[in-house]
């Protein structure tokens, strides 16, 4: 049993294959609008008569929209409109069916052709479909911008004069997006990856009629290209090693063999669970999550000059210096501030493997700012919501902040270098 490809047609009924360019397309409304006539279908027109909810510019998207389905009839039967089937005999247009799609331009009201026989399938605007797929993806902008289904609505009210368009619509067009979250959440990964960011972020969630905090955890992987991306979402009531190590197990059974450095935050037992999972993997807590746990012991008037006096021990060539440094800092603040020199000796194993490294590795493993900077942007799009009212929507909203931010993102700054420090320390783990 075979089956037929349908193709995709444009306006003269060309397939896919002889698809025009872009400057083709141009031409071709130019002769079907040409200058002067344009100015006279304008003269005499207000404003709102143009660009208005059934205006000029909305009755010429539907004709546009009317002349593809044609096209894509022509294409079905075989013939064109005016002559008889090939042979006499054979399926023919019966009519058209009338329905109003809802559009970027407002609602437009279109004739979609029939042929006899029922077999033809539209695709530009399918069967049963109200709405253009480019309203669909303004929804979802509108959503990942952080307004509520509520807003939404009164916005695209406002914007196109419709009310067809309600609340039940727009929550089936977001609830769209949990088909991908599954899908992106399950995905196969990289078998290596050099360098991986792991944080998490607190979420208001209402749960039985109070409002709850939950974690959300995000990992970031940087691939051996220099490439960043999000390797997955999960959930916890609390940030805690013990659901870290369920997150690293998830990624391990998702196809990763291996990670060269982890860049993690100073949360207890962290580095074990990391060790349990991927026992070759350097551990590098951030250093600017220490410095900041060091300074909150600080009094006001003393902070810049102990963070002037911190600096020789992360900044120094080497390990050894670093304690050196270490030590100096212990015998200026020491009494003073004596938590400050224990902390960072009990963390020392975790704050110094980034001291071996290359300048252009350092910066890329020293800090997690790369995954603060996503936990920034996706803040950015929560706060104006307050709480959720439960975790699907607070996933909905996050992965679609994920896959914005993930599309404005650049390769890992000079890379190449970066890459060249890792073969030497890693040798034949960093694929070629």
């Amino acid at each position: 049993m075979t089956t037929k490809t349908k193709k995709s047609v444009t306006l003269d009924g060309m397939a896919d294959a002889d698809a025009p360019d872009e400057q083709e397309v141009v031409d071709r409304l130019a002769r079907l609008l040409p200058p002067d006539r344009l100015q006279d279908a304008l003269k005499g027109l207000k404003p709102d008569e143009i660009t208005g909810t059934g205006g000029l510019l909305t009755q010429l998207a539907g004709r546009v929209i009317e002349a593809a389905l044609g096209a894509e009839m022509t294409e079905h039967l075989g013939y064109p409109p005016g002559e008889a089937p090939p042979g006499g005999t054979g399926n023919m247009r019966n009519g058209s069916t009338g329905k109003t799609v809802q559009t970027d331009h407002g609602p437009v009201r279109i004739e979609t052709p029939r042929d006899r026989q029922g077999t033809f399938e539209p695709q530009l605007v399918a069967k049963r479909q109200t709405r253009l797929a480019g309203l669909d993806e303004k929804i979802l902008d509108l959503y990942a911008g952080g307004m509520t289904v509520r807003d939404i609505e009164a916005h695209l009210r406002s914007l196109y004069g419709t009310t067809a368009i309600g609340r039940d619509t727009i929550s089936r067009v977001t609830d769209a997006v949990l088909a991908d979250v599954e899908a992106w959440r399950h995905r196969p990964l990289e078998a290596v990856y050099p360098i991986v960011y792991l944080d998490a972020l607190v979420v208001k969630v209402r749960e039985d009629r109070s409002v709850q905090n939950r974690c959300c955890y995000l990992a970031i992987g940087v691939t051996v290209d220099g490439d960043r991306e999000v390797l997955g979402i999960w959930w916890q009531e609390t940030e805690g090693a013990k659901f870290w190590l369920a997150v690293l197990n998830d990624l391990n059974q998702r196809g990763v063999q291996d990670v060269l450095i982890c860049c993690v935050d100073g949360l207890t037992g962290f580095p074990e669970a990391i060790e349990a999972v991927f026992p070759r993997a350097w551990v590098q807590t951030c250093i600017v999550h220490q410095i900041r746990s060091s300074m909150r012991y600080v009094a006001y008037q003393d902070r810049k000059k102990v963070a002037a006096d911190l600096r020789p021990v992360y900044t120094a060539p080497n390990a050894e210096a670093a304690e050196h440094a270490l030590g100096v800092f212990d015998q200026i603040w020491g009494a003073k501030y004596p938590m400050i020199a224990e902390s960072w000796r009990a963390r020392w194993e975790y704050i110094t493997p980034f001291l071996s490294l290359p300048a252009d590795l350092r910066k890329a493993v020293y800090t997690t700012n790369s995954i603060e900077n996503l936990n920034r942007q996706i803040r950015k799009r929560i706060k104006t919501r307050g709480h959720f009212p439960d975790e699907q929507a607070a996933t909905k909203l996050i992965y679609l902040a994920i896959t914005r931010a993930e599309g404005k993102w650049q390769k890992a700054y000079n890379w190449t270098g970066a890459l060249r420090g890792l073969k030497i320390h890693f040798g034949d783990r960093l694929p070629d």
